[in-house]
C-alpha cells in the first residue's frame, strides 16, 4: 500500500548562506521546488516534519505533494544535502512532475527469497552489488521499489538488470546505455573455498615427497 506524503512548506523570501544558517537555527530547512515548466520556488520546511518523512524509504521514490499557501504541486525528491559531520539537513531539492512527461529516478531494490535459494541451501552467500537502480517512467508508473527474486539463484551465478521483473512502463537507464549490470551474485564462503586450496597444497607437497623418495 502506497503512502501519501504531504510536505508543508512556506515561501522563502531571503536567500544566501547567512539567511540559510538563520533558518536552520530556527528549526527550518531551506529547499527549492523546480521544473515542471514553472519558475523555481524557494521554500522552507519544518526540520522535524522533514526528518520524519526522511525516515521512510518510500519518501525517496514517491510522488509527493508540496503544500504551500499558494496551493499544492506534485513533485519528487531529487537531492538531500546533509552536513558532513552533524545529523543536520542543509538543503533539499524537489522537482515538479508533469503527468504526461517521463521522469528519471533512483529506486531501491528489495532482495526477496534469499533464504530459500539454491545458493543459500548450498551454504553460499549472496552479495548485493547494488542497492538501487535508475529508471525512467511516467509519474503514475513510478514504483516505490523493485523486487529482486533470488529464489532460483545458484552458486557462482548472478542476477542482472535485464532479468528483473519491472512494472509496466518502467525502463532501467542502464539498459538504454547497453550496461546490463549485475545487482547481486552468489558465491561460496571463504570457509568453503580454503579447504580446497589446502587440499591442493597438500597434494603438491605429497608429490614433492614422492619425487624425493625416488631420488
Amino acid at each position: 500500500m502506497q503512502e501519501d506524503f504531504i510536505v508543508n512548506a512556506q515561501p522563502r523570501e531571503v536567500q544566501g548562506k547567512g539567511a540559510s544558517r538563520r533558518l536552520r537555527r530556527a528549526g527550518q530547512v531551506p529547499a527549492i521546488v523546480y521544473g515542471g515548466h514553472a519558475d523555481p520556488q524557494n521554500v522552507q520546511i519544518d526540520r522535524f516534519e522533514l526528518d520524519k518523512h526522511l525516515e521512510h524509504e518510500s519518501f525517496y521514490s514517491h510522488i509527493l505533494t508540496i503544500k504551500t499557501p499558494d496551493g499544492e504541486q506534485q513533485a519528487v525528491l531529487k537531492d538531500v544535502q546533509r552536513h558532513p559531520a552533524k545529523p543536520l539537513i542543509l538543503h533539499v531539492d524537489f522537482m515538479r512532475v508533469v503527468a504526461g512527461e517521463q521522469i528519471k529516478m533512483h529506486v531501491p531494490l528489495h532482495f526477496m527469497n534469499e533464504g530459500g535459494s539454491p545458493a543459500k541451501k548450498a551454504g553460499g552467500v549472496i552479495e548485493h552489488l547494488a542497492n538501487e537502480i535508475e529508471i525512467v517512467c511516467l509519474p503514475r508508473q513510478l514504483p516505490e521499489y523493485i523486487e529482486v527474486d533470488c529464489a532460483n539463484l545458484e552458486l557462482d551465478a548472478s542476477i542482472h538488470v535485464s532479468e528483473l521483473t519491472l512494472p509496466e512502463g518502467v525502463t532501467p537507464t542502464a539498459l538504454q546505455h547497453g550496461d546490463d549490470q549485475a545487482v547481486c551474485v552468489a558465491h561460496k564462503t571463504r570457509a568453503q573455498v580454503e579447504p580446497e586450496d589446502e587440499g591442493e597444497a597438500a597434494d603438491g607437497a605429497d608429490a614433492g615427497e614422492d619425487e624425493s623418495d625416488e631420488d
